[in-house]
């Protein structure tokens, strides 16, 4: 009898938990999305917004670090003016807006 109870109770154990390992599964993939996922698409929805206002004569920075001046926009690509006469042309996607920060407006009304 004791034998019986013990057997019934291993098989009712095993199947909670099984349904909890799907539960904790489920658990960690939310907290993964609202930790991770979710924050890094914000951030990207930002950062193509930004690159989509920019107009002739922003200031950019490109991801290896080149700071200048747009002065055309292509389809799939910024001229950039980095020094003058110089002009390079950089894929959009490696083009970001530069941050308007105190520090470069009191350097740009000297």
């Amino acid at each position: 009898m004791l034998t019986n109870t013990i057997l019934l109770q291993d098989a009712a154990g095993q199947e909670g938990g099984m349904w909890n390992m799907i539960i904790m599964m489920v658990l960690i993939f939310a907290i993964m999305y609202f930790m991770m996922i979710r924050p890094q698409q914000k951030r990207q929805k930002k950062v193509q917004e930004e690159r989509s206002k920019l107009e002739k004569g922003s200031k950019v920075i490109t991801q290896g670090g080149i700071i200048g001046k747009v002065r055309e926009i292509k389809d799939n690509a910024f001229v950039i003016e980095v020094a003058d006469g110089v002009k390079i042309t950089v894929v959009k996607e490696y083009v970001f807006a530069m941050p308007e920060t105190p520090e470069a407006n009191a350097d740009s009304k000297k």
